[in-house]
């Protein structure tokens, strides 16, 4: 074996750069998604942003699923699509109340990120054993939280909760969606997933917001970033990029979607934190890692280094 290259956890340039942009699409979002819901309600931007982002998965369908024709495949990603739907509707819906609320698109993505460290012990009811490594990470991240929700302020804020309620229901969203696994066709999936979501929150518009032409023209850049980047263009290079790719790899890189939710306020909303606040961060970015981490693949270094 070559000295430092991993059998079956080889990377290429190409897929380590469409996965870093992936990643830097989604960090982005929460950016847009600040800037966006200042101008429209949540129900009203994620309506939108998430039929924009259905109808952008319809080419990518074309290009990776076109021959799709297992009809129970195509029963199962209608169910699961729903179901789905539904969960990331709610999830969505506390995330945005939670970057209006906190006014921090770098915070927002910090908090959010922490469904990562909560789907291992959620697995727990599916039969599935925490690494001892885990709880490790788990104390990570509620030292990160508290540093990034208290830096600052003496109180627990109402949008650093709405976000964390989020997280259960991101947490919920993960494991459904391992659960679909090879059932369904996985771009369509999502575009049923999205289409779902959309149709909730365009059907609370009439009874809780009161959107104007206006307001749709003036967010109209974040929702086409949030709709058209975040789901057609970021999900076509995450699908090009996972192919002959490791995932815990792969994963590792997607996770850095939370440095970039805060490179992104930094640079465009010239969000700042105090230094406490981005301990925290660099507390849950860590508790991250350690959530994502193959043991597997430390196994494999130390090898291909002897």
């Amino acid at each position: 074996m070559e000295k430092g290259r991993l059998k079956g956890y080889s990377m290429t340039k190409k897929s380590f750069f469409l996965l870093s942009l992936t990643a830097i699409i989604w960090g982005f979002a929460f950016t847009a998604q600040r800037v966006g819901g200042g101008y429209l309600g949540n129900f009203s931007f994620n309506g939108i942003r998430y039929l924009l982002g259905s109808c952008a998965l319809i080419p990518v369908i074309l290009l990776f699923e076109k021959g799709a024709t297992d009809k129970k495949k195509k029963k199962s990603t209608l169910i699961y699509g729903t179901i789905t739907g539904c969960i990331l509707f709610t999830a969505s819906a506390l995330q945005q109340a939670g970057i209006n609320l906190t006014g921090s698109a770098g915070k927002s993505g910090f908090i959010t990120g922490l469904y990562l460290v909560l789907v291992p012990f959620f697995g727990m009811f599916l039969g599935k054993k925490i690494r001892p490594i885990t709880w490790v990470a788990a104390a990570l991240a509620v030292g990160g939280l508290y540093l990034i929700s208290f830096s600052g302020a003496t109180t627990f804020g109402w949008g650093d909760g709405v976000l964390l309620l989020g997280t259960i229901f991101w947490a919920a969203h993960i494991l459904i969606i391992d659960k679909a696994g090879d059932q369904v066709y996985s771009i369509r999936y999502s575009c049923v997933q999205f289409f779902v979501c959309a149709l909730l929150n365009l059907a609370l518009i009439p009874f809780l917001e009161t959107p104007t032409l206006s307001d749709v023209r003036m967010a109209l850049i974040p929702l086409l970033y949030s709709g058209v980047m975040s789901t057609g263009v970021a999900y076509t290079c995450q699908v090009l990029g996972q192919k002959n790719t490791d995932p815990a790899l792969a994963s590792l890189i997607l996770s850095t979607e939370t440095v970039f939710s805060a490179v992104g306020g930094a640079l465009i909303l010239g969000e700042r934190m105090t230094s406490g606040g981005y301990v925290g961060c660099i507390l849950i970015f860590a508790a991250i890692l350690i959530c994502q981490v193959d043991p597997k693949l430390f196994q494999k270094l130390r090898k291909s280094n002897r």
